[in-house]
């Protein structure tokens, strides 16, 4: 049904998080980035747009969601191995995210997580096989 998907995340400092993301190796579309937003390459056709708060309110007439208080969203995304879902949460930790749980093993789903430095969720997980039928 759809093409593409674009995420958006209102960030307080849009250079600290552009540093952040781009230490666990994200990299931005030049076209989509100014000094209110830019656009994160999460894969082909999945993006995140960082726009500074002021600037992510101008989409909205409802308050933007204390990340400290409440959670907003779960962004999840899938990694090619557990390796990769504890190297990056590790990263993410070194540059200053919280990692607020443990690592989780549901025997066909490996998951971990952190929290960025806006506090906005990111889960990552590998499946090696599906789900136990009920």
């Amino acid at each position: 049904m759809h093409s593409q998907i674009f995420v958006n995340l209102p960030v307080k400092d849009l250079k600290r998080s552009i540093g952040f993301f781009t230490k666990l190796g994200y990299t931005f579309n030049p076209q989509f980035t100014d000094e209110n937003a830019t656009c994160m390459i999460l894969g082909d056709n999945l993006f995140v747009m960082l726009l500074t708060e002021k600037f992510f309110q101008s989409f909205t007439n409802k308050a933007i969601c204390d990340t400290g208080a409440a959670t907003e969203t779960l962004s999840c995304l899938a990694c090619s191995s557990r390796e990769e879902v504890d190297k990056l949460v590790a990263l993410a930790r070194a540059n200053g995210a919280k990692v607020p749980r443990q690592a989780q093993d549901h025997g066909f789903m490996y998951a971990h997580g952190y929290e960025d430095l806006d506090g906005h969720t990111w889960e990552l997980i590998h499946m090696t096989g599906a789900p136990p039928s009920a």
